[in-house]
């Protein structure tokens, strides 16, 4: 149970009390009483507004629900259309416009490069990220299946030289591809120096060359005649070719390079909302104590290794000599955002003076600015943003009006801390229905300082789902990605994005790639979301980073962009084509197969989330492949089985019999973990099992289909049986 602190008419929890008062109002130039009164009275003002666009969340639901209904047997588009605009669900366009933000960092407003997301909750992963500013491309190579293991190539324990010959070789085709040398390979090489301010390249043949475009080369590290680091930029991104022959692979190189390093994750989203579980006072003391290291440069996490102990802290900025002879620094950490929780929830860690909880979005907000406010003041060993300002991602928006209530509620945060108009920055995720078919107004709203745009297909999935569950049985969750209205949801994005003049102001956004140990399977796919006009696309990991950072050295984003601004069209309709199965022929096999595969991922996501509060794993699939889940992907499972269970497709008591053969399945899987707790003994007393069930059979009814409000109910009811702590 919380205990809490009366402060004016607020309850507040105390540890969160303790930590806002102790830790992140000193040095930020605040009085606390006046800190709680300015925070109690933007809860007293703006908790109407966000209770009344949560009604009109459900309203909205409830006419679509009723039309789907009526015109069952006799759905016409056109008429479809014009319903939801009569309703207001589809909103008139606004006139075009050029946004408007200013003192954008470049790393948003320039550079393409990979994007992390990250459970803030963990420090030591948070603290990896932010350091996945840079990667070793070597490492990320031979750890994983972009190399293959044929031909003698295996990981194995110890190092393989084939293996390793492999890695150069690939390593040496990216240089020669990035940064072609004048009538020679890289391959070549036996010598790099630098000469009255340019990269020398000595080859095999005694004969010198140079950078086909020397001005990618932009300095060095170590002696000019023999540097240790040679620093290029391609693309808008930088690398190291590291030198160094007495390391045991540079050695055997010809020209002693040891390794590329690989200016790979740009910016990390470090995330308080999908992928974490964070349910009370308690909890959210945790992400936000976090929060505050990483603003103030000085979060450590310490783990075993072995007989070891480690200790992670955060990377220094990396310096060079130009090539003019002057000193340059390059930032060592990626640029952070925080994503805050949506508008929906609410949250005990605070209670409002009728003893209600407090939504957890204005919550999020307020501390999470406040806490970004001493990387401003300089208040530590690092700041996040050379241009002043603090960037928040804001998901799960519906429609125009719930952007411009989180403008609202911006510029009351900026007022209270102190902070010039629209420091605040704004990343407006694209991931529900309401919002992709309006999205042009939706950027309107806060125009001068949204910075980021996203299409979250997970998420956007399962609104889509839940949106017409009335309307009919959905496909196969697999056949939605070459579904019309996601195709079309994807381009739209873009083409909306660019025509608002986000280019060279804002980042435009592709999602997560979800298999983290297929790498090799990345490597060819995610390209696709830079010819698709993204500047940034999200990863699963550092490692990942780095090796979907060679795709932004292939493909100029700043090209892609401007030939698609070209080919802009409205796509509305076909963001409107309903993913029906038209007379579906399923065999049982195949719906089986379908029941199987979403009952095993919702358990295998479940259990670790509500009986463990990890919000964010790589899950088995039916087949042992780790696929990374959160809360989007569980929405999207869940609400497909409940739309096939209120459309006959399965019945209640297979999807019973699935979920319990399931479950025993879950539990061999996680066999190895001693925290776990099987859930097929004792399927009624198993508190996950009964939130999958609660997932599914009340799935319709779920607010938009959200999976929060049981998962947090589940996991409260888990944390006070098992007496469980962070």
């Amino acid at each position: 149970m919380t205990n809490y602190v009366k402060v004016g008419s607020l309850q507040v929890g105390k540890e969160l009390y303790d930590f806002v008062n102790n830790e992140a109002i000193p040095g930020s130039g605040l009085n606390a009483e006046q800190f709680w009164n300015d925070f109690e009275r933007i809860i007293t003002d703006l908790t109407p507004e966000n209770k009344q666009l949560l009604a009109q969340r459900d309203e909205l639901q409830n006419k679509i629900n009723e039309w789907h209904i009526n015109n069952k047997e006799c759905f016409n588009s056109n008429e479809y259309k014009a319903f939801l605009q009569e309703i207001g669900y589809l909103e008139d366009e606004v006139a075009n416009f050029q946004i408007g933000t200013t003192n954008v960092d470049g790393e948003i407003a320039i550079q393409a490069g990979p994007q992390l997301v990250v459970p803030v909750n963990n420090a030591r992963y948070a603290i990896n990220a932010a350091n996945a500013r840079w990667g070793s491309l070597y490492d990320a190579l031979y750890g994983t299946d972009a190399i293959s293991e044929e031909n003698g190539a295996e990981k194995g324990g110890s190092y393989n030289p084939i293996r390793g010959a492999k890695v150069i070789e690939f390593a040496k085709s990216f240089l020669d591809q990035a940064v072609p040398l004048k009538d020679a390979s890289h391959t070549d090489a036996t010598e790099y120096r630098i000469e009255e301010g340019k990269l020398v390249i000595v080859l095999s043949n005694n004969q010198l060359t140079s950078l086909v475009d020397e001005g990618k080369f932009k300095g060095y590290q170590g002696e000019a005649l023999a540097p240790s680091a040679i620093l290029i930029k391609n693309n808008g991104l930088h690398f190291e070719i590291q030198v160094d022959r007495n390391h045991p692979i540079g050695k055997d190189d010809s020209a002693g390079v040891k390794d590329l390093l690989i200016e790979a994750a740009i910016t990390t989203i470090m995330d308080c909302e999908d992928s974490i579980a964070a349910v009370d006072a308690e909890d959210k003391t945790l992400v936000y104590s976090n929060w505050l290291g990483l603003m103030k440069g000085d979060l450590e996490a310490s783990f075993q290794k072995g007989n070891k102990t480690l200790t992670r802290k955060m990377n220094d900025d990396r310096y060079y000599t130009s090539p003019e002879g002057a000193e340059i620094s390059l930032n060592g950490r990626s640029l952070l955002f925080v994503r805050n929780v949506g508008h929906l929830m609410t949250i005990n860690a605070i209670l409002d003076k009728d003893g209600n909880e407090v939504f957890e979005g204005i919550i999020d907000g307020v501390i999470t600015s406040l806490i970004a406010k001493h990387t401003l003041l300089g208040n530590g060993k690092f700041k996040n943003t050379a241009e002043g300002s603090i960037y928040i991602v804001k998901p799960k928006m519906h429609g125009s009006k719930e952007v411009a209530f989180a403008n609202t509620l911006f510029n009351r945060i900026e007022d209270m801390l102190g902070l010039e108009r629209h420091t605040l920055k704004i990343g407006v995720m694209d991931e529900e229905r309401r919002t992709s078919l309006n999205l042009k107004n939706c950027i309107a709203e806060v125009k001068d300082r949204v910075v980021f745009i996203n299409t979250g297909f997970l998420d956007r999935t399962g609104d889509e789902m839940h949106t017409s569950m009335e309307a009919g049985p959905m496909i196969r969750k697999n056949d939605m990605k070459s579904s019309t209205w996601l195709q079309s949801y994807e381009k739209s994005n873009v083409f909306i994005g660019l025509g608002a003049g986000l280019q060279g102001r804002a980042q435009v956004g592709k999602g997560m790639w979800a298999m983290p140990d297929l790498m090799a399977e990345m490597i060819k796919q995610k390209i696709g979301h830079l010819n698709a006009g993204a500047s940034t696309a999200w990863v699963p990991s550092p490692t990942a980073a780095t090796l979907h950072a060679l795709h932004y050295h292939q493909v100029d984003v700043r090209e892609v962009q401007n030939e698609l601004m070209k080919q802009a069209t409205n796509l509305r309709d076909d963001i409107l084509v309903l993913p029906l199965a038209e007379n579906p022929e399923w065999s049982e096999q195949e719906i089986q197969e379908e029941l199987d595969n979403n009952a095993q991922g919702i358990l295998g996501y479940v259990v670790r989330w509500v009986e463990q509060g990890v919000g964010c794993s790589k899950v088995p699939d039916l087949y042992n492949v780790g696929l990374m889940e959160d809360r989007a992907t569980l929405r999207i499972s869940s609400q497909h089985v409940a739309n096939w269970l209120h459309h006959g497709i399965v019945t209640k008591e297979q999807v019973l019999e699935t979920l319990q053969r399931m479950a025993k399945l879950v539990d061999q899987q996680n066999e190895g973990d001693t925290l776990y707790r099987p859930m097929s003994p004792d399927y009624d007393n198993s508190v996950a099992f009964q939130a999958a069930c609660d997932l599914i059979f009340l799935g319709y009814e779920q607010p938009n289909g959200y999976t929060e409000p049981i998962l947090h109910r589940r996991r409260l009811e888990a944390k006070e049986k098992f007496a469980v702590k962070q």
